[in-house]
Order: C-alpha cells, then structure tokens, then sequence
C-alpha cells in the first residue's frame, strides 16, 4: 500500500491537504504564491483530455497545475479514502 501521496494521485472530485512541497527554486515560489502552504485544502476539479494539466480548488481559485509539479506536491488523504 503506498503511504505516500502527491497531488497527481487523487482525480476529479476528490480532496486532500497539503503536506509538504519538494519542489526548489522558483516553482517552490509560485507554489507558495498561489496558496500550496501546508494544511491548504484542494480539491481536483478536472484534468485536460491528455490528463496534463490538473485544474485543482485552491482558496476558492481554479489553477491548473502540470502534472510534473503536482509529482513534487505531497498531500494528506482525508480518513476512510
């Protein structure tokens, strides 16, 4: 059972909190910029037809996010998912 998540693991629909960011340099700034701080709840709210990029709920605003960012994203899953 995988323990640990990124943001690429949960789809339409789904919510989560962020843990932790693992991304550096200036995509860890825009991350922080747009609100990714831990405890930040986000929800997926759709992915493009290739599935790159992710458009996620984030403080009441709809960012799409690349997959390759979402990979360095680490969230908590809420209990019973």
């Amino acid at each position: 059972m995988k323990m640990e998540f990124c943001l690429n693991d949960i789809h339409p629909g789904q919510k989560a909190v962020i843990r932790e960011l693992k991304a550096d340099g200036s995509i860890h700034r825009r991350l922080l910029d747009i609100g990714l701080v831990k405890g930040t709840k986000v929800e997926c709210v759709g992915r493009s037809p290739g599935g790159d990029p992710c458009a996620f709920l984030i403080r009441g605003a709809v960012i799409a996010i690349r997959s390759e960012d979402c990979g360095n994203i680490m969230i908590q899953l809420p209990e019973g998912v």
